[in-house]
């Protein structure tokens, strides 16, 4: 995939709305396409992945799911669910937990922006807040009735 590598950082805030004290500042493989359109990049995004062995099993369009759902304008964004089923298939069955592994293309200033999850970061930023963010779902997971 022609995605540039940043790498991870997680930063430590206080906020008022949340109990979370810390959150990712950069999770993701990202790449800037310079005056360009979105459409244009999609066009060229799908058939990389496919190259790489990447099915798109879902979409959604943001930008027409913000007009709906909250009247707001927003810019061009979309996320595109992909999924390498080979790879999906070699792997313990929960892992579908995580998947599909979202392509995020979202108009910038400027251009373009392709994101996706950087999967090492987001696992070692997830083992630094696990005990946290685990105890919150088991609650939530043993509330529900079947």
């Amino acid at each position: 995939m022609w995605l540039s590598i940043i790498p991870p950082r997680l930063v430590a805030v206080s906020r008022t709305q949340s109990t979370r004290r810390v959150f990712f500042e950069r999770y993701t493989i990202n790449r800037l396409f310079n005056n360009s359109a979105l459409d244009d990049i999609d066009v060229r995004t799908r058939p990389s992945l496919a190259d790489d062995g990447f099915g798109i099993l879902t979409e959604v369009d943001v930008q027409a799911t913000m007009k709906k759902k909250l009247g707001v304008e927003t810019p061009p964004y979309r996320i595109l669910g992909a999924c390498n089923s080979k790879m999906a298939h070699q792997v313990e069955p929960r892992v579908g937990a995580m998947l599909p592994c979202n392509v995020i293309l979202r108009e910038v200033d400027g251009g373009v922006e392709v994101s996706a999850i950087d999967l090492v970061a987001s696992m070692q930023a997830i083992l630094k807040i696990q005990s946290c963010m685990r105890s919150q779902v088991r609650f939530a997971i043993s509330q529900r009735r079947q």
